[in-house]
């Protein structure tokens, strides 16, 4: 299991870049329903990730860790640089784009060379299951790249934060060396982009020499995911777990703009969800977050009986979401749901909308981030769905 770096560095600045949004009253001004005055926002205590000011300890630190000096120390400025800081510097998205395909080509290598009797099948597998946003996204935790990244993008640090508490959580629960997470918080992209922007610089730097690369770069990735390890948790507790009560578990897949979406029910009731750019690794998360709800003392009327929702908060299909989780927020007494377009992409006739989503609860500030829809309605409803999931996460976890 491998720990976590620790944060040594600055905490953002509260009063410039990382303040947190508002969050709107519950009820506006003028309401026909008469509201009791709202108490003062609880602090929120989500500890937001530190930046390294210093651009050369920057540098140093990534150098340091791999062990390699580079020749060319402004690629390794690019690959730590966010498109969205306003600084006109170049961003790492060229690099990204460059690291995505060395790494795919890296470990195609690697498992071929290791795995003379796999079919081309379970080899594709094998390598998105390695090279998969939840994997990267956990190497970029694992060793503290988010705070050498230069941004400027206060949600994305929200979401960053989130995730990499949903993390430790996970090194607490002995799940640190599970290869694709499962956690019911999304990795964000950003986290896999530094990480193979990181890989790229090194590529460029090392005159595209791949074996290098690979020399320079393989650590960071391990627990590398092989043939006897992909399937051997998730998948198999949940059925051995249902198969004691006389149950039956089945998946239901189906895909959302470039994600694949899986479901897990219980004798027809729904008790696990999970996402991901590859079917097998959606399954997977799907399955993981099944046995963890099955197993809470709270669920197990879905085992003993077959009835009732899982943890509280219903998650209903895509149409549904923003509905349910507005009628949620009223029960709960919760914050109305704050809708921000992230982003616009597209030509006009292809046009894709991204949408986050900002709920305050529990004392908390979570925000999730959807998928992209050529529908706004549809692109909303999906960073609503993707915060009912966080949200009944977060209830089963207050109750146990």
């Amino acid at each position: 299991m491998f720990p976590i770096a620790p944060d040594t560095t600055t905490p953002p600045n509260p009063s410039k870049d990382l303040k947190r949004p508002r969050a709107e009253p519950a009820m506006k001004p003028g309401s026909r329903k008469r509201a009791s005055p709202q108490p003062d926002p609880v602090p929120v205590t989500l500890a937001l990730p530190g930046f390294v000011a210093d651009r050369s300890e920057a540098a140093a630190r990534v150098e340091r860790l791999l062990q390699y000096q580079f020749h060319n120390r402004s690629l390794l400025e690019e690959a730590l640089t966010h498109q969205l800081f306003a600084d006109g510097a170049a961003s790492y998205q060229r690099l990204e784009f460059v690291g995505d395909a060395v790494l795919g080509l890296a470990f195609s290598n690697f498992l071929y060379l290791t795995n003379p009797t796999l079919g081309p099948g379970a080899l594709s597998s094998l390598r998105a299951a390695n090279i998969s946003t939840e994997k990267l996204a956990r190497v970029a935790v694992r060793h503290n790249f988010y705070p050498l990244l230069r941004r400027n993008c206060p949600r994305l640090d929200l979401m960053v934060g989130q995730f990499t508490e949903s993390v430790k959580q996970e090194l607490e629960d002995d799940l640190g060396t599970a290869p694709y997470g499962g956690s019911i918080v999304k990795a964000p992209k950003v986290l896999a982009d530094i990480v193979e922007a990181i890989a790229a610089a090194v590529y460029v730097d090392c005159t595209f020499n791949l074996v290098k690369l690979w020399q320079v770069t393989r650590f960071l990735f391990e627990p590398i995911i092989t043939a006897e390890t992909i399937d051997e948790q998730p998948v198999s507790t949940l059925h051995e777990l249902c198969q004691k009560h006389g149950k039956v578990a089945q998946f239901k897949t189906w895909q959302k703009g470039g994600t694949t979406v899986a479901n897990v029910f219980v004798d027809g009731t729904l008790v696990g969800l999970g996402s991901s750019e590859q079917r097998v690794i959606a399954k997977l998360n799907a399955a993981r977050d099944a046995v963890g709800k099955l197993l809470g003392e709270a669920k197990q009327q879905v085992l003993t009986t077959g009835v009732g929702h899982v943890s509280g908060v219903e998650v209903g299909e895509l149409r549904e979401c923003k509905q349910k989780l507005h009628e949620q927020c009223i029960m709960k007494r919760w914050s109305k749901p704050i809708y921000k377009l992230e982003k616009e992409d597209g030509p006009a006739h292809d046009r894709k909308f991204l949408y986050s989503v900002q709920v305050q609860a529990q004392g908390h500030t979570y925000v999730t981030l959807g998928e992209p829809f050529s529908r706004v309605k549809d692109a909303e409803n999906s960073g609503a769905q993707e915060m009912l999931k966080l949200l009944s996460k977060q209830v089963a976890i207050s109750r146990e």
